[in-house]
């Protein structure tokens, strides 16, 4: 089967429960995933399966921006945490942008905001 192939969008929004999220793409340098809203387990599989066509892509950085999350579950870090684990194995390429002061303080408590690589 021939691997399909990856059609750069850019700024593209797509909308699932209680989560918005803008995709933004420089077909050769830049990836920008941008999260508004809360990240759960109702839209876990949706900013997953942006994580992992990005990790597939090109582009020299990819971006995930936590700036415009209100609220952030167990599901949505074990997301964060696996895109970081696949990404150290295969180039390093991707940072995060810090959330508001509730997903901050989450991230603090879990010891993320030490372990992820945050560009902020």
């Amino acid at each position: 089967m021939a691997a399909r192939e990856k059609i750069p969008r850019s700024g593209t929004w797509t909308d699932r429960a209680a989560l918005s999220m803008r995709v933004e793409r420089d077909p050769a340098e830049l990836y920008v995933i941008e999260l508004y809203g809360e990240f759960d387990l109702a839209s876990v599989g949706l900013v997953a399966r942006e994580l992992r066509e990005c990790a597939e892509s090109d582009v020299e950085k990819i971006i995930v921006d936590l700036s415009g999350l209100d609220f952030i579950d167990s599901t949505g870090l074990g997301t964060l945490v696996q895109a970081h684990r696949s990404d150290r194995a295969d180039g390093n390429r991707l940072r995060f942008l810090r959330g508001s002061a509730p997903v901050q303080h989450v991230m603090e408590l879990t010891c993320l905001d030490r372990s992820l690589p945050f560009a902020d």
